[in-house]
Formats: structure tokens, C-alpha cells, sequence
């Protein structure tokens, strides 16, 4: 194989070495770099300026040029309601349902789910019976597909499923947990948490792993409680790893999609349709096809989520330069 590769990276070197001479050694990483900055704009930069395009053109037309331009339209008329705290008084009004359902599912979520992944690092850090194992089963249910999730919980809630199953068989009674709003929005929030903690449990274990033992050891040589040594070094030294999984998290929150959908489909009526369903119905599902507003809309999640991580980002530079 040596003997292969020899002769042909000889050839390679050619004309790099000629490229180096007349580039230089530094322009000569723009060459290399080419490649990935090429294939980033073509699919990530590119889409973004269409998105922003699209969203200040009307009609239903797919091509951008038999669009015409409507400007700001898209923007005023989600921004068109008497009162942003009734979704009903609202042209939109679907879509600010959606804002709502995505503003409360995502303090629910990211609340819990960063709560308990960092009670399931913590345990799992310590030198417990099965430790392996018992990482291994949190992180499992972050190899499935999103879909697969959703299925898996739809068979186990749905009026004949195994949940009421079990709970006819002990004379409680089953419900129809999706069909109640309140009880599909609560599941809703309890199945992305379980789908996706491992995840994050995984990146807090490892910060947890990076804290020096010494700190440890000194603190229970002067008789730190546990508690005082949790909030004085564990939470402090922890606090940049806590930052990536709240603004992480954060993300996935109102990118929440895929799993909700073919979980509940959106209901019962709009109890758990979230923004980016709305985004994708009035983008591709509906009829007409109003590609303009779902990318309105699109910009305006994109805005928010920038904004929630500057803010996020400052605070914790705040409280480092503190």
C-alpha cells in the first residue's frame, strides 16, 4: 500500500509546492480551506439570503422570480393583532398560538430536562455498582430516531394502549391522555425530555470529569458540607458546561418538530402545535402555499434564538469578569 501512495502523493506535490511559491505558506490554508467554505455557502449562507428573499415576496409561486414583492407585508401581517396576549384577537392567530405553545414548552423542557440531566451526572460521576451500565441506558434513547420515540410513547398512550392496558387491569381506569389537551401537551414535554437528556448528561458528566479531584479533597479536608461544596466549586467550575447545555438545549427546544408531529400531529386542535409545525404547514402542507409568510415567520424564530444567546452569553461573561 506504501508503495502505492508513495508515488502518487510525489505527484500531489508538484504543483502544491508550485501553488506554496507563488501564494505564500499563509494564503496557501485558503486553498485548503476552499473546499469546506464552498460547501458552506452553498448550504448554509445561500439558503439564508433565499429565506430572507422569499419572505418579502407574495403569492405561491415556487420560483423567487415569478414571486412578486410585497416588502414588509409578510412581517405585518404576523405582527397584526390587538392584543399579543389573546392569540384570538390576532390575524395570525395560529401562529401565535404556536408562539405561545413554543415559549411554554420550551421553559418546561429546558427547565427540567437541564434540572435532571445534571441530578443524572452528578450520580453517574460517583463511583456507583453498574456505572457503565446505567450511562448506557441514559444515552439510549438519543440513538433513536425522533420518530421511533414518538411511535414507541403513541403506542404505549393511545385509548388501547399499553399505559391504560396496565391501568385497567390494577381497576384505576384508562384515559384519553391524547385526545386531553393539557395531558398531550404535558406528555409532549415529559417524551423530549426522556428522548434527549442522555444527551446532555453525557456533556455534563464530562464537565464534571474536568474538575481537578484536588478541589474535592481540600474541601473534605476542611469538612465542607455536601451541599456548600455543590454550590461553591461543583456549580461554579461547572458553569461554562451549563452555559453550552442551556443555550443547546434552548435551540432544540423551539426547533421542536419532528417528534410532536407524528406524536399528536399538532393536537388536540392546536394544544401542541409549536412554531416550527406552523413554519412547515403554511410553508408546505397548506394550501395555498404561502412560502413568503413561513419565511417570515422562520426569521423571526431565528432573530429570538440569536437574541436568547447574546443575552445568555453576556450574563455569563457577567458573571466570569464578576
Amino acid at each position: 500500500m506504501l508503495q502505492i501512495l508513495t508515488p502518487l502523493m510525489r505527484i500531489i506535490e508538484i504543483p502544491m509546492l508550485a501553488l506554496q511559491r507563488r501564494l505564500g505558506v499563509n494564503k496557501l490554508a485558503w486553498v485548503f480551506l476552499m473546499p469546506n467554505l464552498v460547501l458552506f455557502g452553498l448550504f448554509a449562507f445561500l439558503p439564508v439570503l433565499l429565506n430572507v428573499a422569499y419572505s418579502m415576496t407574495g403569492g405561491d409561486n415556487v420560483l423567487l422570480g415569478d414571486r412578486p414583492y410585497v416588502g414588509g407585508r409578510n412581517f405585518g401581517l404576523l405582527a397584526e393583532c390587538d392584543n399579543f396576549l389573546d392569540p384570538n384577537s390576532c390575524r395570525e392567530d395560529k401562529f401565535w398560538r404556536a408562539i405561545w405553545n413554543t415559549s411554554w414548552f420550551v421553559t418546561l423542557q429546558v427547565g427540567i430536562m437541564v434540572g435532571f440531566s445534571l441530578l443524572t451526572a452528578i450520580i453517574l460521576n460517583r463511583d456507583i455498582r453498574a456505572r457503565g451500565f446505567f450511562r448506557s441506558v441514559f444515552f439510549f434513547p438519543v440513538l433513536l430516531s425522533p420518530v421511533v420515540v414518538a411511535l414507541i410513547w403513541k403506542w404505549i398512550l393511545q385509548r388501547h394502549g399499553v399505559l391504560n392496558a396496565f391501568l385497567d387491569w390494577t381497576g384505576i381506569g384508562g384515559y384519553n391522555w391524547l385526545v386531553d389537551a393539557q395531558w398531550a401537551f404535558a406528555w409532549s414535554v415529559f417524551i423530549s425530555v426522556w428522548a434527549h437528556m442522555g444527551f446532555y448528561t453525557l456533556i455534563l458528566l464530562a464537565g464534571l470529569q474536568a474538575i481537578p479531584r484536588d478541589v474535592y479533597e481540600a474541601a473534605l479536608m476542611d469538612r465542607a458540607s455536601p451541599w456548600r461544596t455543590f454550590r461553591r466549586i461543583t456549580l461554579p467550575l461547572l458553569s461554562p458546561t451549563l452555559l453550552v447545555v442551556l443555550v443547546l438545549s434552548l435551540i432544540k427546544g423551539v426547533q421542536t418538530f419532528d417528534e410532536v408531529y407524528a406524536f399528536t400531529g399538532g393536537g388536540p386542535g392546536t394544544a401542541t402545535t409549536f412554531i416550527i409545525q406552523y413554519i412547515y404547514e403554511e410553508g408546505f402542507a397548506g394550501a395555498p402555499r404561502l412560502f413568503g409568510l413561513a419565511a417570515a415567520a422562520s426569521l423571526v424564530v431565528a432573530g429570538v434564538l440569536v437574541l436568547l444567546t447574546l443575552v445568555q452569553l453576556w450574563a455569563n461573561r457577567k458573571n466570569v469578569d464578576a
